[in-house]
């Protein structure tokens, strides 16, 4: 029931507007922070793999390990990816465009930094992520998604009959 109502109807657009607006403002304005303020990912990183550590530690293993055979070797990468990743899913989110995996990055962003060992306000963003993924396409329909996803659907449904034509 309560799924019916976030995909399909219009007090659920605009609830979600709302809410994709509030995402995609912590994302850019989080991201935009990074790009303009010279963010370097490697005491971040550093300070996450420490936390694998002690009786109680905040940071699995199997993560920790990760971050010190990928992640720090690979620190020049992340310091490009995490502020841009940040910014453009702000963007996407604030116009409405690709909302659903916008929100999809944005969890997977977030997530990321939870098992680092950060809370702050990740599970709220996750949270509301989750009821745009929920939603799908509504999320974005008060939004760039009502002329971006029609458009996207008759090129694929395009590509689709011209491959049926030139195999038979």
């Amino acid at each position: 029931m309560i799924v019916k109502w976030l995909r399909e109807h219009v007090s659920a657009s605009a609830i979600l507007a709302v809410l994709r607006l509030y995402l995609g403002y912590h994302w850019i304005t989080g991201g935009w922070g990074k790009i303009t303020g010279g963010f370097d990912s490697t005491g971040y990183l550093q300070g996450a793999i420490a936390k694998a550590t002690g009786e109680h530690p905040a940071v699995s293993g199997w993560w920790a390990a990760f971050l010190e055979g990928f992640a720090l070797p690979n620190a020049g990468l992340f310091n490009i990816l995490v502020p841009w990743g940040e910014f453009l899913v702000g963007i996407a989110l604030i116009l409405g465009i690709f909302t659903t995996f916008a929100a999809l990055m944005g969890a997977v962003m977030n997530f990321a930094f939870m098992f680092s060992g950060t809370t702050s306000t990740n599970p709220q963003m996750v949270l509301v992520a989750f009821l745009i993924l929920v939603a799908g396409a509504n999320a974005g329909k008060i939004g760039g998604d009502y002329y971006v996803l029609p458009y996207f659907r008759k090129l694929i449904k395009h590509e689709k009959v011209e491959k049926t034509i030139t195999t038979h």
